[in-house]
């Protein structure tokens, strides 16, 4: 299947119109036609391949909201028409441990990326949602429930699961304390569903301008982590932190902030930690940990409650021209707090192609 898309070519290369061939559809597919795609910081880094590990032509984009235009011979969840949606993964091993018990984040033979990845089965690269039309199997589609604002969407495949995953494993409700630690993507995600799960919700920032914002996306708290008043104050206080900053950053002035068996959990951060001391660990049995996205029930189930709960990410919606301007928007901090693609603007492309 031919398909128009933007591709990096090369790490300084900026993004750029491209036709490409997808694989052919197998019996378990489905096929959408991309309606929105959310722009991820990690679609940045793969683009610059900072990470090292970068293949290319690379076509980014892991929150995709589309439209299904087929689908093969054994699929039963989906039917054309449907809304549907592909977040970070389109496929993993599905026997190991990790995959039997719903966490295919975690297969053990490394799950199948959205883009940059390949193909367990005839080794193809593959490309992201920056395109008109992706395919999956059916088991690592999601279900658009009713209600969902489409744009506000795409970034719950990423942002959003990325935040809820954590708050469901360490059982966050309605007497649990949280913070997180980060007012971006996924700090604005973790503040929404933290609150709607009834938990006080504290933000921890560097930049007194954002308590106004914080407290419209559900914060009750803002504590300035530069302020060593502040920080002394909330002391011994949450059972949970989501640390969402996605840079090298040190942890030790938050670890004291943790109640009893309370948990730093990073969720932005992919690299070195610097140096942290283990007395507040002790002393109260806290721990630190990291969580990467959520598997695919958990994925529908985030869907599901957004939908009952009105929960959409905060969005600013551009043309697929614009990517590269959005991307260098994107290291200054300047979106609040997602750029989504309308992917109906891929069209004017058509022709440089």
């Amino acid at each position: 299947m031919k398909v128009l898309g933007y591709a990096a070519q090369n790490p300084t290369a900026p993004l750029a119109p491209y036709s490409f061939e997808r694989r052919e559809p197998r019996s378990d597919d489905v096929t959408l036609e991309v309606l929105y795609c959310g722009v991820c910081h990690s679609d940045l880094h793969q683009a610059r391949n900072d990470w090292g590990f970068s293949t290319y032509p690379l076509v980014p984009g892991h929150e995709i909201v589309g439209r299904v235009t087929a689908v093969g011979d054994s699929v039963t969840k989906f039917k054309p028409g449907d809304l549907a949606a592909i977040g970070c993964m389109v496929d993993s091993c599905r026997v190991c441990s990790p995959c039997k018990d719903g966490l295919e984040q975690y297969c053990e033979e490394g799950n199948v990326q959205t883009y940059n990845g390949h193909d367990r089965h005839d080794h193809q690269p593959t490309y992201g949602g920056y395109s008109q039309f992706i395919l999956a199997s059916q088991d690592f589609v999601l279900r658009v429930p009713d209600g969902l604002d489409l744009k506000g969407a795409a970034p719950l495949l990423c942002a959003g699961i990325t935040t809820w995953s954590p708050l469901r494993h360490w059982n966050i409700d309605e007497n649990s304390k949280v913070a997180v630690i980060g007012l971006g993507g996924l700090g604005h995600m973790g503040l929404k569903l933290a609150h709607a799960l009834g938990a006080e919700v504290t933000l921890f920032t560097r930049s007194a301008g954002k308590e106004a914002d914080a407290r419209r996306l559900g914060a009750n708290n803002v504590v300035l982590s530069s302020d060593a008043k502040q920080m002394e104050s909330v002391k011994n206080q949450f059972d949970l932190i989501i640390d969402t900053v996605p840079y090298e950053h040190d942890i030790n002035p938050y670890l004291p902030t943790l109640a009893l068996d309370g948990t730093l959990v990073f969720v932005g951060l992919l690299g070195d930690v610097p140096q942290f001391n283990t007395v507040p660990m002790l002393i109260n049995r806290r721990s630190i940990a990291g969580s990467a996205i959520g598997g695919i029930a958990q994925t529908q189930e985030m869907l599901d409650f957004c939908a009952e709960k009105g929960i959409a990410a905060d969005v600013e919606v551009i043309n697929i021209q614009d990517i590269n301007h959005a991307y260098e928007r994107m290291q200054k901090s300047d979106v609040k707090y997602r750029f989504v693609i309308d992917m109906a603007s891929l069209q004017a492309a058509a022709p440089t192609l």
